[in-house]
């Protein structure tokens, strides 16, 4: 059974920072990519960042420079730090593994919310 677990959102005012974390069992880890989404009330649903199994990453234009995404491969967790939090950055993020259409699974998600 395949489970991804979140954890670290909370509440926190502007220009303050998180740590994310997604831990998982259930798959062969290191063969997946790892992948934070978030999506806010009344918005779809989008990709924050990626690190692949190779260890490469990505960003979505608007968290570059802000947040950072880390895997550790011998403890199955995936990481988002995120720094300098804006307003904009309040969601419920999501932790997503991928390795095929078919082997795609989805944390419960965790709730960030950046206000004064």
């Amino acid at each position: 059974q395949v489970q991804l677990v979140e954890s670290g959102g909370d509440l926190v005012q502007p220009g303050g920072s998180l740590r994310l974390s997604c831990a998982a069992s259930g798959i062969i880890f290191s063969a997946y990519d790892m992948g934070w989404y978030r999506q806010a009330p009344g918005k779809q649903r989008e990709l924050v960042a990626l690190v692949n199994s190779g260890g490469s990453t990505s960003y979505v234009d608007s968290v570059k420079g802000r947040f950072t995404i880390s895997r550790d491969n011998t403890k199955n967790t995936v990481y988002l730090q995120m720094n300098s939090l804006k307003p904009e950055d309040t969601a419920v993020y999501y932790c997503n593994a991928k390795f095929s259409w078919s082997r795609n699974y989805w944390g419960q998600g965790t709730q960030v919310t950046v206000s004064s």
